[in-house]
């Protein structure tokens, strides 16, 4: 599983106009399945992220994570973070995992992050053809890979 992670002051998801998910201060994240990832993935992402000390502390320093925060989590599903842009001037999405798969794992995640203690989370619409707003706070965007965690 891949996430880019943004700290945002605020953040939602629009779909045929009509918003399906939205934040305020906390993190937006764009999660791709890959074909082989397992719930053991989730688990360890939706863990990460759950406790990255990415926000500022009374001294500025990056030293609160989420939970301290009361912040809210926005998970944005998207198959293209597992494109392989190494040949030519087209992606090849033939890394990502289909779409029963993909779906399964994205709902797995949510509920573990929710297990998490995280109360403030929302979503996309898995599937659908979705508008991204964002006011990014910082900029702080982390990228994650299960591959390296």
């Amino acid at each position: 599983m891949k996430a880019v992670i943004q700290r945002v002051s605020h953040a939602q998801v629009t779909v045929d106009g009509e918003i399906v998910g939205s934040i305020d201060a906390g993190l937006l994240v764009l999660l791709g399945v890959a074909k082989g990832d397992t719930t053991e993935d989730a688990g360890k992402l939706a863990s990460k992220i759950a406790r990255m000390r990415i926000f500022s502390d009374d001294e500025g320093k990056l030293n609160l994570s989420l939970e301290d925060i009361a912040g809210g989590l926005l998970v944005v599903s998207n198959f293209t973070l597992c494109g392989d842009c190494a040949h030519g001037a087209r992606p090849d999405f033939t890394n990502a995992a289909g779409f029963e798969e993909a779906r399964s794992l994205y709902h797995e995640f949510m509920g573990l992050i929710q297990n998490l203690g995280i109360t403030k989370c929302e979503s996309g619409r898995f599937g659908a053809d979705m508008q991204v707003s964002l006011v990014g706070d910082g900029p702080v965007t982390i990228i994650l890979d299960t591959d390296s965690l």
